[in-house]
């Protein structure tokens, strides 16, 4: 069994086969046989889970299993407590209300590193940084979240799955690390407690 982390970067598409105008997980992952345990948009970053068996993609992926997911989201404009309660608590979009998670604001990441391309700067509209932990990871759901909540995000980057996160893996965008078989990353008691 393999076990693939990827600190995938802004502009790569979740599949291995060429794409005419966007990087692919072929340009970073050069290990034959793995594929993606859950996705991250093309316009997204950080930290994905590669594995070449099934039963793991599954574990890692599925919202029923619970395993946390950590991400931090620049914001457009300025979330009160009001607004990050609503977010707590479940947002309806439409299709689905989200499950309870949890959120809290958090300072200009120091250890993240510069987009390419950078967000675009407008000096009338402030931005903020929050941290979210869900459980659940469909379609664009931190994305929907934020916007549905009246605050659209800029920029999106998954720091952790359960116990893994790409700074104590030490990650840059591109790079890539296997994760040994025996790691405690998924353990329940391992997940991160860091949003109490």
């Amino acid at each position: 069994m393999r076990l693939i982390a990827l600190n995938k970067p802004f502009g790569t598409i979740c599949q291995f086969s060429p794409h005419e105008t966007r990087a692919s997980l072929a340009d970073w992952v050069k290990t034959p046989g793995v594929y993606p345990a859950g996705r991250l948009d093309a316009d997204s970053e950080g930290l994905l889970l590669l594995t070449d068996d099934g039963a793991l993609q599954a574990r890692i992926a599925e919202p029923r299993r619970k395993l946390v997911k950590r991400y931090w989201a620049q914001v457009e404009g300025e979330p009160d407590r009001a607004a990050l309660d609503a977010l707590e608590r479940g947002v309806d979009l439409g299709d689905f209300v989200t499950q309870p998670c949890r959120v809290k604001r958090i300072g200009e990441p120091d250890a993240l590193w510069p987009r390419d391309p950078p967000i675009r700067h407008r000096a009338s509209i402030p931005t903020t940084w929050i941290e979210l932990a869900i459980s659940e990871g469909k379609n664009r759901q931190v994305r929907r979240m934020t916007a549905a909540a009246g605050f659209p995000t800029l920029r999106l980057v998954r720091v952790a799955i359960g116990a893994l996160d790409i700074f104590t893996l030490g990650l840059q965008p591109g790079d890539c690390v296997n994760v040994p078989p025996d790691s405690p990353w998924q353990s329940r008691e391992a997940m991160p407690r860091a949003l109490k």
